[in-house]
C-alpha cells in the first residue's frame, strides 16, 4: 500500500523510534509506517460497525398516559 497523504516522513519516524530506544533502518521504518497508517485507516471503520450493531436503546414498552 502506498499512502499518498503521509504526514510523517521515514526520517522522522526513524528519529522518533531512536528517541525511544528502537534502532531501525529506512526499510523497517517504512514497513512500520505502512502498518500504522493501515491501522489508523481501519480504526474508524471498526467504530462504524460497532455502532451499527449496537443501535441506541429504544423502549418497546408503551408509555402510560
Amino acid at each position: 500500500m502506498n499512502f499518498i497523504e503521509r504526514k510523517i516522513s521515514v526520517k522522522r519516524a526513524i528519529s522518533i523510534l531512536a528517541k525511544n530506544g528502537v534502532a531501525v533502518d529506512d526499510r523497517e521504518a517504512d514497513v512500520i509506517l505502512e502498518f500504522l497508517y493501515l491501522v489508523a485507516k481501519n480504526y474508524n471503520k471498526i467504530e462504524d460497525v460497532q455502532n451499527a450493531q449496537n443501535p441506541k436503546k429504544k423502549s418497546n414498552l408503551l408509555k402510560s398516559t
